[in-house]
């Protein structure tokens, strides 16, 4: 019940850049290259993202990514 309330908060929060954890803006954060292209966002609260330059998009890092 609880996740479907927060979900969609935290898609719009990616969707315009910000960390679903404390709104802050993603493109300030360190970003490392890699091998497929896309980039390793790690935001200063701790939580890893994956940006795609093509879509210029975020997501959370799956477990294996990180």
């Amino acid at each position: 019940m609880l996740k479907n309330v927060i979900a969609p908060i935290q898609a719009w929060l990616l969707s315009q850049g910000r960390c679903v954890a404390d709104g802050q803006p993603l493109d300030e954060s360190e970003k490392v290259k890699r091998n497929d292209g896309t980039f390793r966002v790690t935001h200063s609260c701790g939580r890893i993202y994956i940006f795609n330059s093509k879509t210029n998009r975020y997501r959370r890092a799956l477990l294996e990514e990180v």
